[in-house]
């Protein structure tokens, strides 16, 4: 088609296995939630955002869909779109009418998921030129050369900064400035604190589909990494730990075992868990000062009705 190109930076393959030993050599083991997004792991994603108990898809789909016009009128049209992490990009459909974006880069880790979904897109919007980045958008946020230069807006919702550490937040924060330069915008969403049992709900859903994704990183360290582990001996666990403002993913040895990755053997106690994902929430308060403290200013930001989630709209300052 063409509408779309491809550039590949290849994250690389390497990285999962290191990312692997290194983390189930510490004390708490634990591998990084980027890693969930294999494309199997990227298709389970969607499929917890239609759970009923996770509440961020649907509130956030609904105030894009209320907003969209407010929020074209902040930024002007005419902008590059860049989303990093782009999954589905079944929420930037919901701003593409109203935004009018000179182009469109979307960027996604699992290479596969973002050629299908970027094929679908250039489908649907054969107006729109599109550039599907192939990268692992924590470390770098690559445009590619052949897209004319513009004003730019970076779009990063579904809660995603809450996946980093206050820290790794920050220095994100300051990669997107950085990628968006002095009249950049950013259009982000942050799930906001709330009662702990809205939050376990949200991350322990009745279908099991969270716990699914949960457990298909050890299902991707055995088909990648020929990894010698038996993902039914662990059990998936999430929870809100009010006093870091988070909630906490594992998977739990179900009994003392062994995991064995390319020569290197992990003893696991019954009752130990990997580790594999914390979720920050947000005061509106305390996003607007991290945002300002590396180099945003606020131009607007909007709260559901049951202040479930927010969205800011920030200028590069």
């Amino acid at each position: 088609m063409e509408n779309v190109t491809f550039h590949d930076y290849k994250p690389v393959t390497l990285s999962f296995r290191d990312a692997v030993i290194d983390g189930l050599s510490r004390g708490q083991k634990s591998i990084p939630p980027k890693f969930f997004y294999d494309e199997r792991g990227s298709r389970l994603f969607d499929i917890i955002c239609e759970q009923p108990e996770y509440y961020p898809p649907s509130v956030e789909r609904r105030m894009l869909s209320q907003l969209a016009g407010e929020i074209a009128a902040l930024t002007g049209t005419g902008r590059i779109l860049i989303e990093p992490g782009a999954g589905s990009a079944a929420k930037v459909r919901l701003l593409l009418d109203a935004l009018r974006p000179a182009a469109f880069v979307p960027m996604d880790i699992s290479f596969d998921y973002l050629k299908s979904v970027a094929m679908d897109l250039a489908r649907e919007s054969p107006w729109l030129p599109t550039h599907a980045v192939c990268v692992d958008f924590t470390h770098s946020l690559p445009v590619p050369d052949c897209i004319a230069a513009g004003a730019r807006l970076l779009f990063f919702p579904g809660s995603s900064l809450g996946n980093f550490s206050h820290n790794e937040a920050g220095a994100f924060l300051g990669l997107v400035r950085d990628t968006i330069a002095d009249d950049g915008m950013l259009l982000i969403g942050v799930d906001t604190k709330k009662s702990e049992s809205l939050l376990n709900a949200a991350y322990n859903d009745a279908a099991g589909i969270t716990a699914q994704f949960n457990l298909n990183l050890l299902y991707r360290m055995r088909q990648e990494l020929g990894a010698d582990c038996i993902p039914e001996n662990f059990a998936h666990r999430a929870f809100y730990n009010a006093e870091a403002g988070r909630i906490e993913m594992h998977l739990v040895s179900r009994k003392k075992q062994e995991l064995r990755v390319n020569g290197h053997c992990f003893k696991l106690e019954a009752g130990e868990s990997l580790h594999t994902e914390n979720s920050y929430k947000y005061t509106p308060g305390e996003f607007i000062s991290m945002a300002s403290a590396n180099g945003f200013r606020e131009i607007r930001h909007w709260v559901d009705g049951d202040g479930l989630f927010a969205i800011y709209l920030l200028q590069v300052c």
